[in-house]
């Protein structure tokens, strides 16, 4: 039987591999309300009915749910769920998509309060007068930011569990100087670090308890190179065969101590987090993002060419002022740098980012549903938006998936962009989709797509596909000589997704 809580303090993530580390920042300076208290964690795979029956057998008198643009369609099925079972649960909604009053989602329409920005002060008064019978009229509570030398420190409330199978979070510093304004952070003030001792100790403790697996979410941890290299150093002391250290880092600053620091680690222990977004001049000053280009580059060139670091580079699609011209221009350079991972992101409207000022006059028309992913601007027709859509994923099942690494090179060619995008076209008319496809098929209809329509060599391409055929461990090589012609399987690709539109 489920003991009782007076408040449970939940939210539902992505997947069960990701913690949900804002909550157990609000379960550890809950003062004296943590013993009243619980962290009960979902995902967004698992169903409403089914969460809300485990969130009522609590018997809380107080729910917390921390919204992201990610679960709000699902904790609005959950609350809704809740206030009609008992309606004298209160519900206390936190998080970025709930953040910015009055642009909020309806779901805030049903929950008792709202608190926007840091919540580790308020949401511990709130709960403190609830359960005392002094229920504020206040709804939306702007929340205050404690100190960082004042915070008690979460990381001793993940669990062994978390520990064992769940990406432990840690952050060195909060916020993020810069105002890029496609990003909430462009609302901070500045970045402001942890005492850096005390941070330690806490990171000590974790390796003690078997924590190899770190993921900062610094948004700049290469802001004040001091304090990263004394962090590098600190694990380098520490360094084990599993000692994986994730980062995001600025791409333009990379001076020659960090270089140093960076130098001594052994292959497959750092992975960087670096957005470029778009090198675009006149899109970064349109949307103030300030970048070095020529720096940037010439320091993934080095970072790749002198560490062992796993280099995971982002772009945006969408950005105002962008179209597939410019896009294609940045994807170019981003692939001749040879990153290992380029992550293709659509914007997406982010309440309260500064960006939403160029709705108007760039014509940005976004998704009125999550993840609120942009549909077409001035410059770019749904049509377009749709065809790189496709491009990201199937880049993400080609080009990131490091199944294809002998054979991607002769797919992108001199112009890797235009390349994949015949191909990736090509590949949603054979498979009249764009998702829940076998392996072996893929192989395939890539086969048939390089030979016909990139006209390439069939000996040269069904020797590369073999090198990958072999490293994905799949048994039999296809017959390529029995595959059906472009035109006839896209005709058949056609007529099933035709098909799918009208069930």
């Amino acid at each position: 039987m489920t003991a009782s809580r007076d408040i449970i303090l939940s939210t539902f993530n992505a997947r069960y591999m990701h913690s949900a580390f804002g909550l157990r920042y609000l379960y550890a300076n809950l003062g004296e309300c943590q013993a009243k208290a619980e962290i009960v964690e979902f995902t967004i795979q698992e169903r409403p009915l089914n969460i809300a029956e485990t969130l009522l057998s609590y018997q809380p008198k107080i729910i917390g749910l921390s919204v992201y643009i990610w679960n709000v369609k699902e904790i609005s099925e959950t609350v809704s769920l809740i206030k009609q079972i008992t309606p004298e649960v209160t519900i206390v909604l936190g998080g970025p998509e709930v953040g910015h009053h009055p642009d909020v989602p309806t779901v805030c329409e049903q929950a008792d309060y709202v608190i926007s920005g840091p919540g580790e002060k308020n949401f511990r008064e709130l709960c403190e007068q609830l359960l005392t019978g002094n229920r504020p009229e206040q709804k939306f509570i702007e929340g205050q930011a404690t100190k960082l030398d004042e915070l008690i420190l979460p990381y001793e409330f993940y669990d062994d569990e978390d520990i064992r199978n769940r990406l432990i979070y840690v952050e060195a510093s909060r916020g993020c100087p810069f105002k890029c304004e496609f990003c909430l952070s462009a609302l901070d003030k500045t970045a402001t670090p942890f005492p850096l001792e005390a941070f330690l100790a806490e990171m000590d403790l974790l390796w003690q308890r078997g924590v190899r697996n770190f993921k900062f979410i610094d948004r700049t941890f290469n802001l004040k190179v001091s304090t990263s290299i004394r962090i590098l150093d600190f694990f380098l002391e520490r360094m084990s065969d599993d000692l994986y250290l994730h980062f995001e880092v600025v791409p333009d600053n990379l001076p020659e101590k960090l270089k140093a620091a960076l130098k001594q680690f052994p292959p497959q222990s750092l992975q960087f987090e670096i957005g470029i977004q778009t090198f675009d001049p006149d899109i970064q000053n349109l949307i103030s993002r300030k970048q070095n280009n020529d720096k940037t580059r010439d320091n993934i060139r080095w970072l790749r060419e002198h560490t062992g670091a796993h280099l995971h580079t982002d772009l945006i699609f969408g950005l105002p002022g962008d179209t597939l011209a410019n896009f294609a221009h940045s994807f170019d350079q981003l692939v001749r740098l040879e990153p290992h991972e380029i992550q293709l992101g659509i914007l997406k409207r982010l309440r309260g980012a500064p960006l939403n000022r160029h709705n108007q006059d760039y014509d940005l028309r976004f998704n009125p549903q999550p993840p609120y992913n942009i549909l077409s601007t001035r410059d770019i027709s749904f049509m377009e938006m749709q065809r790189v859509n496709r491009f990201a994923r199937f880049w993400d099942m080609i080009g990131n998936s490091g199944r294809f690494i002998n054979t991607l090179p002769l797919i992108l060619g001199e112009q890797p962009f235009n390349r994949f995008m015949q191909l990736s076209d090509k590949l949603y008319d054979l498979a009249g989709q764009s998702y829940k496809i076998a392996l072996r098929r893929l192989f395939e209809m890539i086969y048939v797509v390089m030979t016909e329509e990139l006209e390439l060599d069939a000996e040269r391409v069904k020797a590369q596909l073999k090198l990958d055929y072999v490293r994905a461990n799949i048994k039999s090589v296809p017959d390529y000589e029995k595959l059906p012609s472009l035109n006839k399987k896209t005709k058949q690709g056609v007529a099933n997704k035709r098909q799918r539109q009208h069930a």
